[in-house]
C-alpha cells in the first residue's frame, strides 16, 4: 500500500516533548490524533485490566496495534494534515523491546498502513524527561526506547527527520515547514489527495 503522504507521525522515547508539540500543533488548528498506549494504560488501570507494559505484556501490544489501526483507518481519508502521536510503527518497536516472539502481524499492519514517508522523531531529552504514573521507565530506558523506535521506522522504509531540541513552537515551526515541503513535492507527483 502507498504511503498517505497527509497522515504525519510524531515519535520518539517516551518523556522527549510529543505530546507538548501535538497540543501546539492543535493550537495553531492542525488536527491531531492522540497516543493510543496512554489510553489503553488509563483505561486498563481505572477497570482493573491486565493489558499493561509491567503486567500481561503480549494483550497490552495486541491493544496497542488494534487501537493504533482503528485510530489510522478513522483519519484515513481525512484530504488535510493528521498529525499522529506515534503510529502503528510505534508497537512494533515496543514488540521488539520487550522481545515479543512473533511480531508478523505487527510487520503486517505496518506494511498495510502507511504514513506519510517522513516521519518525525523527538530525541531522548534528560532536561525535560519525567516519569509519571503511566510512564515509568528511567532515562536509561527512554534511550534504548528511542533507539529502537527510530530504527524499526527506518527498517519499515520511512525517513527520520529528528525534531530539534528547542522550546516547543520552535519545534512545531519545525514541523510544520518540513510538513508543507513533503506535501508539495508530494502534490507535485501526484501522491497527494
Amino acid at each position: 500500500m502507498r504511503s498517505v503522504e497527509n497522515l504525519f507521525v510524531i515519535t520518539g522515547g517516551p518523556g522527549s516533548g510529543k505530546t507538548t508539540i501535538l497540543r501546539e500543533l492543535e493550537a495553531r488548528g492542525f488536527h491531531c490524533v492522540p497516543e493510543v498506549a496512554r489510553q489503553i494504560i488509563q483505561e486498563q488501570v481505572r477497570d482493573g485490566g491486565t493489558a499493561l507494559p509491567w503486567s500481561d505484556r503480549t494483550l497490552y501490544t495486541q491493544f496497542m496495534l488494534e487501537r493504533s489501526v482503528k485510530s489510522y483507518e478513522e483519519r484515513a481519508q481525512d484530504s488535510f494534515p493528521v498529525f499522529f502521536d506515534r503510529g502503528i510503527p510505534d508497537t512494533l518497536g515496543y514488540a521488539r523491546l520487550i522481545s515479543l516472539g512473533d511480531d508478523k502481524y505487527i510487520r503486517d499492519a505496518c506494511y498495510q498502513y502507511r504514513y506519510a514517508s517522513i516521519v518525525f522523531l523527538t530525541p531522548a531529552w534528560q532536561e525535560i524527561y519525567e516519569t509519571d504514573s503511566e510512564r515509568k521507565q528511567d532515562f536509561a530506558e527512554a534511550i534504548r526506547t528511542y533507539n529502537i523506535i527510530m530504527q524499526t521506522y527506518r527498517d519499515c522504509g520511512y525517513e527520520v527527520i529528528e525534531i530539534p531540541k528547542v522550546d516547543p513552537k520552535t519545534r512545531a515551526d519545525f514541523i510544520v515547514k518540513h510538513m508543507k515541503t513533503i506535501l508539495q513535492q508530494s502534490a507535485r507527483a501526484g501522491l497527494g489527495r
